[in-house]
């Protein structure tokens, strides 16, 4: 039978901008006494890719439009928040009292943009987190470091807990990948009885995401960062988590 081993690793830092997010997570490994190998998954939570990438507002800095402060009145945000909720967006999608569902700039839909404030340090006031500018060329520069390290081939998946339509409750969902095929079309291929797969799709970038957040945790964990051995996934270079986002003529919920 198949199996795979998902290993959060211990003791990494709060990271701040600038910090070296390779050198942080190849010590701890070494202090898990693990060694990265060919085929290995790299699970890293969003929050730290921001945090290195200083995508770090301060609310206080932030002049709220006329726009943000009607948002606000809908929906009882900060006014400086549902600016920032306005920048990172391409439409608003959805907004009443303490909700807001948006379109980010890079296609997810998520509350608030994915703008958020757990795990973050307050010390200059109150401090929120946006989404890397790029997701997809921060988990390229974070795989191709740790594959020069540690001379192996390896997949790296950036995540965060986002809810999902008709469903409570998040799960761990990527927003960032580079190594792996996000997307594997098994259309054409046949089931158990010879029937002729259709419309089978497998968000494998997801399920690793999903699987990691087992272990990365949503509150005090602090374990950003989870190595998954044993994954299967098709190697890829090239791919980002593009594929994963369906095409807007394809919505048929706006």
């Amino acid at each position: 039978m198949g199996s795979i081993r998902i290993i959060a690793l211990p003791g990494l830092p709060l990271f701040a901008p600038g910090d070296d997010l390779t050198g942080a997570i190849a010590e701890a490994l070494e202090r898990a006494e693990l060694a990265l190998a060919d085929g290995d998954v790299l699970v890293a939570a969003q929050k730290i890719i921001s945090k290195v990438e200083g995508r770090a507002v301060v609310l206080a800095d932030v002049a709220p439009t006329p726009a943000a402060l009607e948002l606000a009145e809908r929906t009882g945000k900060y006014p400086a928040l549902a600016q920032l909720i306005l920048d990172e967006s391409q439409v608003i999608m959805r907004a009443r009292q303490g909700v807001v569902i948006a379109r980010h700039l890079l296609g997810h839909v998520a509350a608030n943009a994915g703008i958020d404030a757990s795990n973050v340090a307050d010390a200059d006031g109150e401090t929120v987190l946006l989404w890397p500018v790029d997701p997809d060329a921060s988990a390229r520069r974070l795989r191709r470091q740790l594959e020069s390290r540690f001379g192996v081939k390896i997949a790296v998946v950036i995540s965060d807990s986002l809810g999902r339509a008709w469903r409570m409750g998040t799960i761990g969902t990527a927003i960032g990948a580079s190594g792996l095929g996000t997307l594997i079309d098994r259309r054409g291929e046949t089931d158990l009885f010879g029937r002729v797969l259709q419309a089978t799709l497998v968000a494998r970038a997801d399920e690793l995401a999903a699987a990691a957040s087992l272990v990365i945790g949503e509150a005090a964990e602090g374990t950003p960062v989870a190595l998954i051995r044993g994954a299967s996934y098709i190697r890829d270079e090239t791919q980002g988590i593009g594929p994963t986002l369906r095409p807007l003529n394809e919505d048929m919920f706006t």
